[in-house]
């Protein structure tokens, strides 16, 4: 286990065990974890704390607030956040099965019933979304999970609060989005 995982498993005693790192991203890293209290696996997203000590932690922290008021069905909700011996993070619902990237790589073509379906499920997402004012900057196949043969909500989106032409962007959006 790495020494990254010694510590934050010590930060969050009691409330998550890390079991394993899903990935890392600019911005954090996402750790599968024990949620021990409902006893159930979660995603947890750690800002890097290099990134935090140069930056601060209020883009990321931006990017939990706009995420808690996203309620959407093709959007992956939050279920917790905080701050923890100086790790910031926020936890969202662990999605098994994998992202439209890998399953591209593998199979090279969808059905295009199953692509209208994603293309539509994301769509939908996104409307949502901008309605409420944030905007996704990195729409990708890696960004959108596919659960059991359905597709999932957005992924690691980038988003900004704002018209794409107004120059105010308050941080990065990520939702996963979930695609069903």
């Amino acid at each position: 286990m790495s020494d990254s995982i010694t510590r934050l498993n010590a930060a969050l005693e009691g409330r998550y065990r890390i079991e394993s790192e899903l990935g890392e991203g600019g911005m954090a890293t996402v750790y599968l974890a024990d949620d021990i209290k409902h006893e159930r696996k979660v995603a947890l997203k750690v800002l890097k704390p290099e990134l935090a000590a140069v930056v601060g932690a209020e883009r990321f922290l931006a990017e939990i607030k706009t995420t808690a008021n996203l309620q959407h069905p093709h959007i992956l909700p939050l279920f917790d956040s905080g701050e923890a011996d100086g790790f910031v993070f926020y936890v969202m619902p662990y999605v098994e099965g994998e992202s439209l990237r890998e399953r591209l790589d593998r199979e090279h073509q969808l059905p295009v019933d199953e692509a209208v379906r994603i293309a539509s499920d994301v769509a939908e997402a996104l409307g949502y979304a901008h309605g409420r004012g944030v905007i996704h900057r990195d729409i990708k196949p890696a960004n959108i999970l596919i659960q059991a043969g359905r597709h999932t909500p957005l992924h690691e989106p980038r988003a900004g609060h704002g018209r794409p032409d107004s120059g105010s962007s308050h941080g990065h959006l990520r939702p996963r989005l979930r695609a069903v």
